[in-house]
């Protein structure tokens, strides 16, 4: 894309420009955009800059423009558009400062489901009963926030896991992700809590495989392999020595590696078969597995992972569930990174089951520090989505700003309808 620096005297209605100048030295809303009037260019005229940054490729100059104003007409209308457009920019503002509140309070609880989920994968082998007690508390507590509210929003989180426990950050994504989904597919609350318990420790028999063999990176073995898929009977049989553990839970521990097809483990299963809250486990374990592989260098986008989901395990998985789950996670699932309509790059970081196509995103704003980056919600006819980007294409400083996380965790945050 072609780019020239032109003086502020030169610019015309239809022309695409940059501002050369930090965020906060300039009333628009960002920095850049196509001009659409005379009163525009009145204030960054006024701005006191040597050169703007124009985009001949974007540009499409309007000949049957209105001709400009007389000078004090001009002059009091880019007044008054300038305070206009400064008092919308604080508003957002404002809305950017109580995203990162609310993102900030939904990471906090998320630590403490955290620190539960490890108190409880420590217990199970030596105080099972109060194991299963806690998961059940913590569980039974995200099901009714995911059951009692409005609208759902879908917050990522942007604490990366320790690589040792990325077991815990992937059961507690699983449940929390196989909640929703249960919710969305309209099972009752009884149900949905059973999904979130089975998931919570789907994957508990990996405890008794070798952890050389849980993170090798190169294909495993067949008796690697073998020995791996045990952990689906390892699982049961840990959890059967608690004798509370329900019997609708354990077997989606059992089931959660077995395909409609019958290619899956332990047993080989069919689709009629398959237990129904196992069915959706399986749907979100391996939306997680495709984002979280053991090899890092494999770790696909949210939005890239849903996509092969769908693609490649069609027959395998459910596609009722896998389809309501594409339209419970958005088209573009926190974590997705995006190019805007104003030619910004950002990344998804909040999702709102109200309005799935206009999430809240992080923007690159070099001149604005990481921390203090603007999350801002989009809106229809302002501010949208124009395409999904590839983490791995971006630019090295645009990585390392929107920082496009190898842990991808997900934590829910319930929001009333106001009356």
């Amino acid at each position: 894309m072609s780019v020239a620096k032109i003086s502020p005297a030169q610019l015309k209605i239809g022309f695409f420009i940059q501002l050369p100048v930090n965020w906060m030295k300039h009333p628009f809303i960002t920095n850049k955009f196509k001009i659409e009037n005379h009163q525009q260019i009145a204030i960054i005229q006024g701005l006191d800059l040597d050169f703007v940054y124009f985009f001949p490729d974007k540009s499409s100059v309007d000949l049957s423009a209105e001709p400009e104003p007389e000078t004090t007409d001009l002059s009091l209308q880019a007044a008054t558009l300038k305070t206009e457009l400064e008092r919308e920019k604080n508003a957002r503002i404002e809305q950017a400062k109580e995203q990162r509140r609310q993102l900030q309070k939904t990471e906090k609880a998320f630590e403490q489901s955290m620190v539960q989920v490890r108190n409880v994968m420590a217990k199970i082998g030596s105080r099972p009963l109060q194991a299963i007690d806690e998961a059940s508390e913590l569980v039974g507590n995200i099901a009714d926030t995911i059951i009692n509210a409005d609208a759902l929003v879908l917050h990522l989180i942007s604490q990366a896991g320790k690589e040792q426990e990325s077991v815990y950050y992937h059961v507690l994504n699983v449940s929390v992700l196989s909640m929703m989904l249960a919710k969305n597919l309209g099972l009752t609350e009884e149900k949905i809590k059973m999904v979130g318990l089975g998931a919570l420790f789907h994957d508990i028999g990996k405890l008794k495989i070798p952890s050389q063999i849980l993170r090798k990176t190169e294909p495993l073995t067949t008796p690697e392999a073998n020995l791996l898929k045990l952990h689906t009977r390892y699982g049961v049989e840990l959890l059967k020595l608690t004798q509370t553990f329900p019997e609708d839970a354990l077997t989606i521990v059992m089931q959660h590696h077995e395909f409609l097809d019958g290619s899956g483990y332990p047993a080989g299963l069919k689709e009629h078969d398959i237990d129904l809250l196992a069915k959706i486990v399986a749907v979100v374990n391996e939306f997680d597995n495709l984002c979280h592989p053991v090899d890092p260098s494999k770790a696909r986008s949210p939005h890239h992972a849903m996509s092969y989901l769908f693609k490649a395990m069609k027959g395998k998985l459910d596609t009722a569930q896998m389809t309501t789950m594409i339209k419970m996670m958005g088209v573009y699932p926190p974590g997705t990174v995006v190019l805007l309509s104003d030619q910004r790059v950002a990344m998804v970081m909040s999702v709102n089951s109200d309005k799935l196509l206009y999430p809240n995103v992080m923007v690159y704003e070099p001149q604005i520090p990481r921390l203090e980056a603007p999350v801002i919600a989009l809106e229809e006819g302002k501010l949208s989505i124009e395409k999904v980007l590839k983490p791995t294409a971006l630019p090295p400083q645009v990585y390392e700003y929107l920082n496009p996380r190898a842990q991808v965790s997900y934590y829910v945050q319930g929001e009333q309808h106001k009356k």
